[in-house]
């Protein structure tokens, strides 16, 4: 089991930038799919970012590719998102997610693959 917990975000201007983290805490050594996902009020979940434990493969959204990165740190057990010219359209709760993995380059881009979600931080970009 893990526990995710996310953190970085605010109000920022448009054309500005953030960084999100997620630290992960789990109980046994395991390896786990990461994902970042976001939803506006009124609007579904979607998918933004996902990255295997390897960090060999990542997904992105079409609508943040190129300005979103995503990273993580095995060390730390931590994944990161940095934002990078930020749009208003980009406002929304932005959650975490992770998924058990036998595949140390597995990466999943569907809601539905991902069984451990954080509380979520948001971000608001303003005009």
């Amino acid at each position: 089991q893990v526990q995710l917990v996310e953190s970085g975000g605010g109000l920022v201007q448009a054309g500005g930038s953030l960084r999100l983290s997620c630290a992960a805490s789990r109980r046994t050594f395991s390896v786990y799919a990461m994902g970042w996902f976001r939803q506006a009020p009124g609007s579904e979940r979607e998918f933004v970012a996902a990255i295997s434990w390897n960090g060999v493969r990542r997904y992105y959204a079409d609508s943040v590719k190129g300005r979103f990165t995503i990273s993580i740190d095995n060390g730390k057990d931590t994944v990161y998102l940095q934002m990078n010219t930020l749009k208003p359209e980009d406002t929304a709760a932005y959650y975490c997610a992770a998924v058990r993995t036998a595949l140390v380059d597995s990466a999943y881009v569907r809601r539905q693959e991902y069984n451990y979600w954080g509380q979520g931080t948001q971000v608001t970009v303003s005009s």
